[in-house]
């Protein structure tokens, strides 16, 4: 096992006007769960193979342990990948599929039978070790894969959207198969999904990207409350945050005709976006007027999706919660989230109190 170390590094394809990957600076701690996000084209996977040894770096370092690897093969690097495609010799069995790397290391064959026999062990592959991957499923192929890179028993795991090719239950189910053998193993891994909600659920800490670079970095929920842009609220979180514009002035943030108190948060004057989660409003007597557009029943919550002075929002409710066509909405306290209408990039926020607002004459 062993940290991963990224040090200003780039990546520019020959004849492209900009770089796909953009000063890129990320300490993986021993041992820790780190997933890369966003959305396709921001440069994870591109990343995730400089790693690897798959793809040249343009600039700067990139470190395993104690060794810089720029120059290293692949072969050479200590790492085990895992991919969307599986990658399994389909004339080969389960047992000779997670046993060819060995093979190919020259591990005495006492050691590679003990290997793969653990690794059986913890994915429930024992029934399967004879079998062909044609006669698995699309999990088991999976699980096989990844028992192919347990058994190299590698300094770091690279995960490369391994659960894509599945359906949304098994995705479900893997995400947990993953996450406890990770944490068994406590082998150091840096996984790329462009799925929030798996993102969420496996990292230790999550690296949101976008245009190739890192927009934030931080443990899940951190990001999730505290978004450092309309780009990571944007994408972080389902429903996404509601993103409005608005403007303060004085003390109050006026959205439309509505004016929202801001108690005792001295913000600076001017136009802003305002975010608030889908949870963290509530139906009130007074204040945001909300149109419903359409409802979608999602079994534990509803969401309600429609506007508020002329902008779109979505509000989450309990599912015996009473609907109608229009109602009024105020934010739960200490639960906006202000942005700088130009950059994107957050402002300091509310101290909490109530968020009552209220309709200008």
């Amino acid at each position: 096992m062993a940290s991963i170390d990224i040090s200003n590094v780039s990546k520019t394809y020959p004849g492209a006007s900009a770089p796909s990957v953009s000063d890129i600076n990320l300490s993986i701690r021993d041992g820790e769960f780190i997933v890369l996000v966003g959305p396709s084209g921001c440069g994870k996977s591109t990343l995730l193979r400089m790693v690897a040894g798959l793809e040249d770096i343009t600039g700067g370092e990139v470190h395993i342990g104690d060794r810089l690897v720029n120059r290293v093969d692949p072969a050479d690097r200590d790492i085990a990948m895992v991919f969307q495609n599986y990658a399994l010799y389909p004339h080969m069995t389960v047992r000779e599929n997670m046993a060819y790397g060995l093979k190919n290391r020259r591990t005495p064959a006492t050691e590679i039978e003990s290997r793969v026999a653990e690794a059986a062990r913890m994915l429930e592959l024992g029934p399967y070790l004879d079998r062909k991957p044609r006669a698995l499923s699309g999990g088991q192929r999976q699980r096989v894969a990844m028992g192919r890179a347990v058994v190299r028993q590698p300094a770091a795991f690279l995960f490369d959207e391994p659960l894509s090719n599945l359906d949304a239950k098994l995705r479900v189910s893997m995400r947990g198969e993953i996450r406890r053998l990770q944490k068994r193993l406590g082998t150091t891994s840096l996984y790329v999904t462009h799925d929030q909600l798996e993102a969420m659920t496996l990292a230790d800490r999550l690296v949101v990207l976008n245009a190739g670079r890192i927009e934030q970095v931080g443990a899940p929920l951190d990001i999730y409350h505290n978004p450092a842009s309309t780009f990571v609220a944007s994408f972080i979180g389902s429903p996404a945050m509601n993103l409005i514009d608005a403007e303060i002035r004085g003390s109050s943030l006026h959205i439309g005709a509505t004016e929202v108190p801001l108690g005792s948060m001295q913000a600076a004057q001017g136009p802003v976006t305002a975010g608030i989660r889908a949870e963290d409003l509530q139906v009130t007597g007074h204040g945001l007027p909300f149109r419903v557009d359409f409802v979608e029943e999602l079994g534990a919550q509803r969401l309600v999706h429609g506007h508020v002075e002329g902008q779109p929002l979505t509000l989450a409710l309990t599912p015996d919660a009473a609907l109608h066509d229009a109602f009024h909405l105020s934010i739960r306290p200490g639960a906006l989230h202000l942005f700088d209408t130009r950059s994107g990039r957050r402002l300091p926020q509310p101290e909490s109190g109530v968020f009552a607002s209220r309709v200008l004459a």
